[in-house]
């Protein structure tokens, strides 16, 4: 039965049994007539959460037809032909000497394809499917392709981070010149964050890249976002972690943001990610491969460093958002939970309702670090502002400054990562540690 199945990859109901008795296959060159029409071509695979009334083949022409199956309906089997499968092209000749960049595949859009069993797309492609289907990136560098794991990036979390943040001191140590890491976009700016802050003291640039349409498909951005991660991973002048993404829907520039300062801001747009104040570092020119530097600061490429992993995470920090209505109770329940950590995302310049005032006395009372953020897109929190501002002030909650509020829940887990010392976890959380803020030192009056 397993069998049957298998030959008949998605197919269910009376399609398949038509199709079975038909003795066909996926892959094989059929005929369907049906009433007066007669459509040739070869038996493709279908989604299983698809409905059981549809024929798929793929015409001679190269289209792709679906064909309702009624009673009359003849399916005629016309020749044997091969199972749809994916095959990666040869390994591209590598040139001694170019710059080793290592590529590490976690998964997401970049390294996916549409999976005919659920008509959806799936992490399928690996580092090294990657380097094959670009191989204009031999070009660039001599890769090293490997997978740390095939996931979408709603599943990337705390362990992933460190394993990164390992994996990356390994490949330096080892005589990479740079490192890439294939990520899904959904929380690529989480992963930034967290390597922005795990990786110290580093020697060359580390470039999350991702892409908005999957790897098959004809716009996809897969191609040129790698092209420019690759180059930058080899030849940037600076060493610190960033996010290589379209910076427009055309295929002109790449935009590189700092791995602290950058959000995903279309759900499905090529140009979705945006630096939140102030400039982006750079940009990749992917016309003639040229890279420009725009921040005048930055940690330079040095190959006599060694990159240090500091890449504990308190996993016990959460991220509310304030909203009208918002029920105050929910931040009791972090204290119950015995939470460490709290960062608000306040509305305007940082503030929450009064309701929030009273949990919020007892959540620091008990000890918990609670930081500010805005929810608004762009500019600062300045809690002197107004009353409510002051108060929460008072209370002892931290103004976050223009920290972004996923970089600085990020930020949060790390810092309690490294310290128990409330006082000290307040210190780090309010000091500039790698560009996270655009002020030196996030002072509060």
């Amino acid at each position: 039965m397993k069998s049957l199945e298998k030959a008949l990859s998605g197919y269910k109901g009376k399609a398949a049994e038509a199709l079975r008795r038909a003795r066909v296959s996926v892959g094989d060159n059929i005929r369907i007539t049906k009433g007066n029409q007669i459509y040739e071509g070869t038996l493709f695979p279908r989604s299983e959460y698809a409905d059981d009334r549809h024929i798929v083949i793929k015409l001679r022409n190269g289209y792709n037809v679906g064909i309702q199956w009624s009673n009359g309906t003849v399916i005629e089997f016309m020749s044997k032909g091969e199972k749809p499968q994916f095959t990666s092209p040869p390994r591209p000749e590598e040139r001694p000497k170019l710059p080793r960049v290592s590529i590490m595949s976690t998964g997401g859009t970049i390294a996916s394809r549409v999976d005919y069993r659920t008509g959806a797309v799936q992490p399928a492609l690996t580092a090294e499917d990657l380097y094959c289907f670009v191989p204009e990136i031999s070009d660039i560098a001599r890769i090293d392709a490997k997978i740390l794991c095939s996931e979408f990036s709603e599943n990337i979390g705390p362990n992933h981070w460190r394993d990164m943040a390992q994996a990356t001191a390994t490949e330096l140590k080892n005589g990479a010149e740079g490192v890439v890491f294939s990520h899904g976009t959904d929380t690529m700016g989480y992963t930034a964050a967290a390597l922005s802050f795990a990786l110290r003291n580093l020697s060359s640039p580390v470039v999350l890249v991702g892409a908005q349409r999957s790897s098959d498909r004809p716009s996809s951005d897969a191609a040129p976002n790698l092209i420019a991660a690759t180059a930058i991973a080899a030849r940037a002048s600076f060493a610190e972690v960033v996010v290589a993404m379209h910076e427009a829907s055309s295929d002109e520039y790449v935009t590189i943001h700092r791995g602290t300062r950058v959000r995903k801001c279309h759900t499905s747009a090529r140009d979705a990610f945006r630096t939140m104040d102030p400039e982006p570092l750079g940009r990749f020119d992917l016309r003639n491969l040229h890279l420009e530097v725009f921040a005048e600061t930055f940690q330079s490429r040095d190959p006599s460093k060694s990159v240090e992993v500091v890449a504990d995470f308190e996993e016990k920090v959460a991220l509310l958002k304030f909203h009208p209505n918002f029920n105050p109770a929910v931040i009791d329940w972090y204290q119950e939970k015995e939470y460490r950590g709290l960062v608000l995302e306040g509305t305007g310049l940082g503030h929450v309702g009064r309701a929030c005032f009273e949990p919020l006395k007892r959540a620091l009372g008990s000890g918990l670090l609670v930081g500010m953020t805005s929810q608004c897109i762009w500019g600062a929190v300045d809690m002197n502002v107004y009353e409510t501002g002051r108060d929460l002030l008072a209370m002892g909650i931290i103004s976050l400054g223009d920290m972004i509020p996923e970089t600085a829940y990020v930020k949060m887990m790390w810092v309690l990562g490294q310290t128990t010392d409330l006082a000290k976890a307040r210190e780090m959380m309010m000091t500039n540690v790698t560009g996270e803020a655009s002020q030196r030192r996030l002072l509060q009056s």
